[in-house]
């Protein structure tokens, strides 16, 4: 019963900080601000995670692992490019759906990785992301459906730069565009954008092209 009440206590706290830090930034987000919206207290902090910079890096790691966790419910389709439409289509809305995943990945970004780089747990995110892309490749490739010369690494990093970039600039977007990049029409109509290019550079035939 302790143990469940220090994981909940512990819980509460990660959860209060995710939020606090997304809104405030790793700076403005003060160890205060985060133990009250935890309903909490101050030493607690220190106890479960050592310093603020600690509930930070903790906060990184969680939210990598609530990514990994929603992706890895993914019921892909047997067809190899309908199931990699449906990894586009979920890591696009991802982002969208998860704005504190965005900002705090904005924050860690404005430190050059300062504090993700103390992480002992963050290389264990990216390689389940990275694999479901090789395996959906590999199928591909052995139905000669997509090209050969693509690694899941490179075909993950494109897809993340058009989600990401997208939600993380959708304000001054906006605002240079002259239209409401936040509406359901225009993300819809990105969305698809995203699926279509991803679609074609998989395709044997860029392949094909690329040789010529």
């Amino acid at each position: 019963m302790r143990e469940l009440a220090a994981q909940a206590t512990r819980d509460s706290i990660l959860k209060a900080a995710i939020k606090v830090f997304a809104k405030h930034g790793y700076d403005g987000g003060s160890v205060e601000k985060i133990s009250k919206a935890a309903k909490s207290y101050d030493r607690m902090i220190y106890y479960y995670f050592g310093s603020k910079e600690g509930l930070f890096i903790a906060a990184l790691e969680e939210i990598y692992r609530r990514f990994n966790e929603a992706e890895s419910q993914l019921v892909l389709d047997d067809h190899p490019m309908q199931a990699l439409t449906q990894v586009v289509h979920f890591i696009v809305r991802y982002y969208r759906e998860s704005p504190e995943f965005v900002t705090l990945l904005n924050s860690e970004n404005l430190y050059r990785g300062k504090h993700i780089g103390k992480s002992l747990r963050a290389r264990e995110y990216s390689p389940p992301a990275i694999r479901i892309l090789d395996q959906l490749l590999k199928r591909g490739i052995d139905e000669g459906l997509m090209r050969s010369d693509l690694s899941g690494r490179d075909l993950y990093l494109m897809v993340a730069a058009l989600g990401y970039f997208y939600q993380s600039n959708r304000f001054t977007l906006s605002a240079f565009l002259g239209e409401n990049l936040e509406s359901p029409g225009a993300f819809a109509h990105w969305e698809s954008f995203v699926v279509d290019t991803v679609l074609r550079t998989v395709s044997p035939v860029q392949e094909l092209a690329l040789a010529t």
